[in-house]
């Protein structure tokens, strides 16, 4: 199917419930206040969502029994895999980024909307092959992502974490990302499939996770580590969309941190 090498979600589910882990889509012509902190983080709360748990001393292969593999804590397995020398998703921290907080930023619905159907103001056109067939993926770039790339790659160690796949993602960050902002790209083959969702694990990054800070349109996709989590509301085609201008006062203030779970949870308070 085409879609799927597209990671998207359905216009219809811009307005999300205010439950663990979501937010709700702020209204786009109404700038927020620094009491911005307060409606992007209320609805996180650890307790509430599954927490993966720490590294046990068992061995690192499973159990086996008659043969097979029985069953075993496949997060336990992946925290004492990733603790092994170079097999952590990205690379070591560069001169240039030494000291740096980590952000993994998502791209679809986050920082672009991407779409099969023709767009008549589309600021890319992307082709994407396949099944040896060239499709056409129509791009939109979300208002005001140039500015916001721009300062995150002052403040931060940058990583773009899609759940969509490289043929199409990495063409469209080639043009999205003329600065070269992100040091990395990951893609759908580095996320956890768990319980049907992609989930971008950061305990598998290779960087402190009190140094890590993840931006996405879906709660799903940081299950794992809520509370490392910026929320962004989801964007379509709204040319008024003022979320990432205003999320740069937030992510100032958190570049000076030297916990995120402590600076955040000095933003979440009231």
């Amino acid at each position: 199917m085409e879609s799927s090498i597209i990671t998207q979600v359905q216009k219809e589910d811009t307005q999300l419930p205010s439950k663990t882990g979501q937010v709700k889509k702020s209204s786009p012509k109404k700038p927020r206040s620094r009491n911005i902190f307060k409606a992007l983080f209320c609805c996180l709360r650890a307790q509430d969502v599954p927490q993966t748990p720490p590294p046990s001393q068992d061995t690192l292969l499973p159990p086996e029994e008659n043969g097979t593999v029985t069953k075993y804590d496949l997060q336990t397995l992946r925290y004492q895999f990733f603790q092994i020398p170079g097999t952590s998703l990205l690379p070591e921290v560069t001169p240039q980024d030494q000291g740096k907080i980590c952000v993994v930023i998502d791209l679809d619905e986050t920082l672009v909307h991407s779409s099969f159907k023709p767009i008549s103001n589309a600021d890319f056109i992307v082709p994407v092959e396949i099944e040896g067939t060239t499709h056409q993926v129509y791009v939109l770039k979300r208002p005001h992502v140039d500015e916001f790339l721009r300062r995150m790659g002052e403040l931060f160690e940058c990583v773009l974490f899609t759940a969509s796949l490289a043929k199409y993602a990495d063409p469209v960050t080639d043009l999205l990302d003329q600065c070269g902002v992100f040091r990395a790209r990951l893609f759908r083959e580095s996320c956890v499939f768990h319980q049907g969702c992609y989930v971008k694990d950061l305990s598998r990054l290779g960087r402190q996770l009190n140094k890590t800070l993840i931006l996405d349109n879906s709660p799903a996709s940081y299950i794992f580590h809520p509370e490392n989590a910026v929320p962004v509301a989801s964007w379509f085609d709204d040319v008024e969309d003022t979320e990432l201008l205003n999320l740069l006062p937030v992510f100032e203030e958190l570049s000076e941190a030297e916990d995120v779970y402590a600076k955040l949870k000095q933003l979440r308070a009231p």
